[in-house]
């Protein structure tokens, strides 16, 4: 599957060495992980990165780095990921992202995670990705809805990994059925 891809304005890629420090930043910025439990320190941040190159190798898609072409700035990631916590709706895939606050507001994590939804659905073939957040992480959600995705009104729940009783806990679930994808970008496979 595809180890880097190229969009209007974005490079999605696999991770370099590069990309720790500036990732390791993005982790430790509390506007960027308002809606994750805690900040993440540098070492924890470095094992995110080595966990995501796994995913690559085990699955052939995972959360690729992104940059910005005309600048070749690392803004973050956009991807895939497996969900496999227990949920009504898991095992499943989700199509998620994470970047910094200068990249807010300029359609990038829209961009990208198309061009992460069309390596699902078309390299990996697979029927359903799914999305998450917080009841009021409005620009993630709205993210979902400009990728076509529909909110599940029985996909609210309490995420077993949030301890019980923190204010992140509650979570909403957004669904995008491959036939639903194929409607707005047509059937091309492979």
């Amino acid at each position: 599957m595809a180890d880097r891809m190229l969009t209007a304005r974005l490079l999605l890629r696999r991770w370099r060495d590069g990309d720790r420090e500036p990732f390791a930043a993005l982790n430790a910025d509390p506007e960027v992980m308002e809606r994750f439990p805690a900040l993440l320190s540098r070492e924890q941040s470095d094992v995110l990165v080595d966990r995501i190159e796994g995913e690559f190798e085990q699955r052939g898609y995972g959360l690729w780095a992104v940059e910005v072409r005309e600048t070749g700035r690392f803004i973050g990631f956009t991807g895939l990921l497996a969900d496999t916590f227990p949920a009504p709706f898991t095992p499943a895939v989700e199509v998620g992202w994470r970047l910094t606050r200068a990249a807010w507001g300029r359609g990038y994590a829209t961009e990208a995670a198309e061009a992460a939804l069309a390596v699902g659905f078309r390299e990996a073939g697979l029927e359903e990705i799914v999305s998450i957040t917080t009841p009021g992480n409005v620009r993630s959600r709205a993210v979902m809805e400009r990728l076509g995705m529909t909110r599940d009104p029985d996909g609210n729940f309490e995420h077993p990994r949030i301890p019980a009783g923190h204010r992140l806990r509650r979570h909403v679930l957004y669904r995008l059925p491959r036939s639903a994808w194929v409607e707005r970008h047509g059937a091309g496979t492979r």
